[in-house]
């Protein structure tokens, strides 16, 4: 296949983590929000990249593409369990012997652990939905076991990819689905339902292959990962002259939701109602569970000094959605999402501009959107908040067309994902 080709098809995948599934450490858990590891590390490359950021970490995609292109690259996450997911797998330095003597001893520990030790949690409204009594049984000796072994010492790197695996098999343990997004479906059956202490030694196998196979590309650990809300001024220097990353988009994709299992397994969360208090209440409004549980109020969002550089097209289209909801069962409060989540955009990207050095580079896989059939041009937005935050131009390269797979399709609009190139 021709180069030019090859570069292409990287390109059009920009916007999947599927691809990176096939990778060493990216493979250690699967976030479907992510973005192709791939198509970073060509970026970095074709850009001659010194220093990168990701203000949307994530599990830490960009941050692992820098690593293995030997750059300095900066992660800021507000989601603080999928920080500690990348943060695990940012430990891709971590010590072999070490983490192979401390996952046996894991793995004797948890099954040294009488029944009578154990929490019943199958009357747990999720949890017992989504395993048989034996295989939580199992999995609860692991989180008890990894508590009294590494309560104390969670910042080793090989005790957070003790966690990490933990977490990684708690979905092919289980016995329910899963749908595109990482929601669970506990009333759908899947077959191939995994024995978790099986589970968890492949995990480790393919920990300690992937190490190997690391060392052999040459990769060098030089980044690092904050716990941030990227709304706010950031605390550390800029001088980043390449910024990728993928903002959520404009589309009602819950965030919180997307972990519930994997929270509430480790106690993060009891509930569905925990989600926002704990977890939603740090992330970029992009999801009306979100604004609707803040009772926001559209005439105040649209006054805000931030979103006046689009201030007319964005109160056409919010008081459209507030117009039609009204006609809609569940009422969704998509016309103050919409506000809210520019708002948020704005805030990020006026925080950014110092950040980012003289003729740098930014690049945000984004997509539309059109929440009751309103359409939301989310690239052409960010592109005008950009140039009001101080940057000097933008372009968009759409990649593929959205919402044309779907027979049940709630509208016929046409939406597309792609790269918002900004240059600053």
């Amino acid at each position: 296949m021709p180069v030019t080709e090859q570069r292409e098809k990287k390109k059009a995948r920009s916007g999947t983590f599927v691809d990176n599934l096939k990778l060493p450490v990216h493979r250690w858990f699967r976030y479907s929000a992510g973005f192709s590891a791939e198509w970073v590390a060509s970026v970095i490359r074709e850009e001659n990249a010194k220093k990168v950021l990701d203000p949307f970490a994530g599990s830490g995609t960009s941050l692992l593409s820098a690593d293995a292109e030997n750059i300095v690259s900066v992660g800021v996450e507000s989601h603080s369990f999928v920080h500690r997911i990348a943060e695990a797998k940012i430990s891709w330095d971590f010590d072999k012997e070490i983490f192979n003597d401390i996952s046996k001893r894991f793995c004797e520990k948890a099954n040294s652990i009488e029944e009578s030790e154990l929490e019943d949690r199958s009357t747990d409204k999720l949890l017992g939905k989504m395993y048989s009594i034996e295989v939580l049984k199992s999995l609860e000796r692991m989180r008890v076991a990894y508590t009294e072994l590494f309560e104390k010492r969670e910042d080793s790197k090989e005790a957070r990819l003790v966690w990490l695996g933990i977490t990684s098999i708690l979905r092919s343990c289980s016995h329910a689905g899963t749908a595109q997004w990482q929601y669970v479906l506990p009333n759908k059956k899947k077959n191939g339902v995994k024995d978790p202490f099986e589970a968890f030694n492949q995990y480790c196998d393919r920990v300690l292959e992937d190490a190997f196979i690391v060392a052999l590309e040459g990769w060098k650990k030089k980044s690092s990962l904050i716990l941030h809300d990227a709304r706010n001024p950031f605390s550390f220097d800029g001088d980043f002259d390449l910024l990728v990353t993928s903002p959520p988009y404009p589309n009602n994709y819950d965030y919180a939701d997307a972990t519930r299992l994997e929270m509430t397994f480790w106690k993060v969360v009891e509930g569905w109602k925990d989600l926002q208090p704990i977890v939603r209440k740090n992330l970029l409004r992009s999801c009306s569970q979100h604004t609707a549980a803040e009772r926001l109020h559209l005439n105040d969002l649209l006054s805000m000094m931030e979103i006046q550089p689009i201030f007319k097209e964005l109160k056409e289209v919010c008081e459209k959605l507030a117009e039609v909801r009204l006609t809609r069962g569940g009422r969704k409060t998509y016309h103050t999402m919409v506000a809210a989540y520019f708002f948020d955009l704005a805030k990020i990207l006026n925080n950014l501009r110092p950040l980012m050095s003289k003729g740098s580079l930014m690049c945000f896989v984004i997509g539309d959107s059109a929440p009751y059939g309103v359409h939301v041009p989310a690239e052409k937005w960010l592109g005008e908040l950009a140039l009001a935050a101080g940057f000097n131009e933008y372009n968009f390269e759409k990649l593929r067309d959205r919402n044309v797979k779907w027979d049940n399709r709630v509208h016929k609009v046409k939406l597309h994902e792609g790269n918002l190139w900004i240059k600053g």
